[in-house]
């Protein structure tokens, strides 16, 4: 599977809950997650997608330390399972009245 065939599943899954999966690009600063994750009720999630088996470069690997350290959420994705499990967690933290699979 293609990251661009995981990037597709999780917008749409994403739109799906009432939320937007913006492409996240932060120019002056290299290692940022690719998508900002905006759910109802104001939640923000930053997620970085990969390809099958493929993990965060070691500059992208501090990156999600430091928003971390801040308090945020930040998920790597890379395989269609994980977008469910995220999507899963998403509706089980953030959506009123909408339960988990």
């Amino acid at each position: 599977m293609l990251e661009k065939t995981i990037e597709t599943r999780l917008r749409d899954g994403v739109k799906a809950l009432g939320g937007k999966a913006y492409k996240f690009v932060s120019p002056g600063n290299s290692g940022v997650p690719d998508r900002l994750v905006c759910l109802p009720a104001g939640r923000v999630v930053f997620v970085e997608l990969k390809a099958p088996g493929k993990t965060p470069r070691p500059l992208q690997k501090a990156c999600h330390r430091q928003l971390q350290h801040m308090g945020h959420s930040v998920w790597v994705i890379d395989s269609a399972e994980r977008v469910e499990e995220f999507l899963d967690w998403c509706r089980a933290s953030f959506v009123k009245g909408a339960a988990p699979k």
